[in-house]
């Protein structure tokens, strides 16, 4: 973090001092949520969370080197900065750290699908320039992203927020937080639409990023996405709009995918013309990059630049299409870190095409928090899997068994089996993958298909060694 005094801190985020004997002291190392993460020079924010209260684990942060804890109540043998709410505390600190970094670019990523991956693409372009924080995982929520501004330094020139919402609200609050001066809007999808209510919803809590930025900032927007589009209308910014739509400002043209599913294009910019090769697998990172390449091209980079940075990035953060070639031939795609209908459609479309000429599996969990529309939802990709020639179809978990339903409604040539949990879906690729198959795991996280992906990313022959 940048060094601030206790003093500072206190002032910051509205509290008082306890249990203090020097006021100068200062912070200048890790802030963190988990005393297990405390460091020399750190803060530790004290949470109070369902299962366990932050406060009962201050003295073993202090004896890692934390200077003090922000708490909401004194603490005996700790220095702390005691504030009403320690959320509201951490967002003033964030806010505060922001505002003494003057020239820090602070970019907001919010959409349905695709966050994670393009601020982890975004970080290692921006990174290419200077100075660069990005967020660990998928940090985006009141806690992530007061933690990942919290990371910055003095010399820090670009700071890639992801933006989250469970409702309406949320983004505006995060944007408050760390205020942007670019915002990148993906797309808007059915992801926690049980939670909101409705598409419209969504999309009201995503326009929240746009109409957050001042007048002298950019709002990158989705021009294939008609919701997001709109969303022009709520911007005091300037506006690009990116896609492969004719007016797109950052746009691309001749998409193809190579045989590992990785795209290319060419892109056409107001800084000229340039052919592109991702190294991410999957046609949706098309989308994903154009935004990348006008938020690089507005805070400075040459498109050249820019779009070597961009074919040099890889997916930082664990289980988004996740390829695993096996020893003996098998390839794992592993992209169940979390799921909506709109991500497994292009998590299927990515599977046909690295699975031409090969034979290929869609082991697929139910996808969460999707509502009274659930079953249809489900049913729907199990349509998609036929439509997309999938040889084999494993379904896992009761839950997800309308995605079954909807797979052998569909008629076509997918053999569609449904196993009770992940063990029998392991038993089952086990006894039945063979060299050339490509298999891809996906589902919601808590259906937890990621770890059954990471355990057949090793033979049994590797697992006796």
């Amino acid at each position: 973090m940048i060094p601030m005094t206790l003093a500072e801190v206190a002032a910051a985020t509205g509290g008082r001092l306890e249990g203090v004997d020097d006021a100068s002291a200062v912070v200048d190392g890790p802030v963190v949520t988990d005393s297990r993460e405390a460091g020399p020079g750190g803060l530790y924010v004290a949470r109070v969370g369902e299962h366990a209260d932050g406060h009962d684990f201050a003295a073993g942060a202090l004896a890692a080197g934390c200077v003090a804890a922000l708490t909401t109540r004194a603490l005996a043998g700790v220095p702390c900065v005691v504030v009403d709410d320690t959320q509201e505390g951490f967002a003033r600190l964030a806010r505060a750290v922001v505002d003494a970094l003057p020239d820090l670019a602070v970019v907001g990523i919010t959409g349905s699908s695709g966050k994670t991956s393009t601020k982890d693409v975004l970080g290692s372009v921006l990174g290419a320039a200077g100075p660069t924080v990005a967020p660990v995982g998928s940090y985006n929520s009141e806690v992530g992203v007061p933690l990942t501004v919290c990371r910055t330094e003095p010399d820090t020139r670009f700071l890639v927020v992801e933006m989250g919402a469970r409702g309406v609200g949320h983004i505006a609050y995060l944007a408050r937080m760390a205020p942007p001066r670019v915002g990148v809007v993906l797309n808007v999808g059915t992801a926690h639409v049980g939670e909101f209510g409705s598409r419209e919803a969504i999309a009201r809590a995503k326009s929240e990023l746009p109409a957050a930025l001042p007048e002298h900032g950019l709002a990158v927007l989705n021009a294939d996405d008609p919701a997001v589009r709109a969303m022009a209308e709520v911007t005091r910014a300037r506006v690009v709009l990116v896609g492969e739509a004719p007016d797109a400002g950052v746009r691309a043209t001749d998409v193809a995918l190579d045989a590992a599913g990785r795209p290319s294009f060419t892109v056409h910019t107001s800084a000229g013309t340039r052919a592109v090769a991702l190294g991410l697998v999957g046609r949706h990172h098309v989308g994903n990059a154009l935004a990348v390449l006008a938020v690089a091209l507005e805070l400075g980079l040459t498109l050249d630049a820019a779009c070597d940075a961009l074919e040099a990035a890889r997916a930082l953060s664990r289980w988004r299409m996740e390829v695993t070639e096996r020893p003996d031939g098998v390839t794992l795609v592993n992209d169940a870190y979390n799921a909506n209908p709109d991500s497994m459609h292009a998590a299927l479309e990515a599977l046909a095409r690295m699975g031409e000429g090969r034979r290929t599996w869609a082991v697929l969990g139910t996808m969460l928090e999707l509502g009274a529309e659930s079953d249809a939802l489900h049913a729907g990709v199990g349509a998609d899997a036929v439509a997309h020639a999938v040889d084999e179809l494993v379904v896992v978990g009761a839950a997800a068994a309308p995605l079954a339903e909807g797979a052998r409604a569909a008629a076509g040539g997918t053999r569609v089996r449904e196993v009770p949990d992940a063990d029998a879906a392991e038993a089952l690729l086990r006894a039945e993958l063979r060299r050339g198959d490509v298999a891809l795991f996906k589902s919601s996280r808590d259906a937890g298909l990621r770890l059954l992906g990471d355990r057949l990313a090793t033979t049994p022959e590797e697992q006796q060694t």
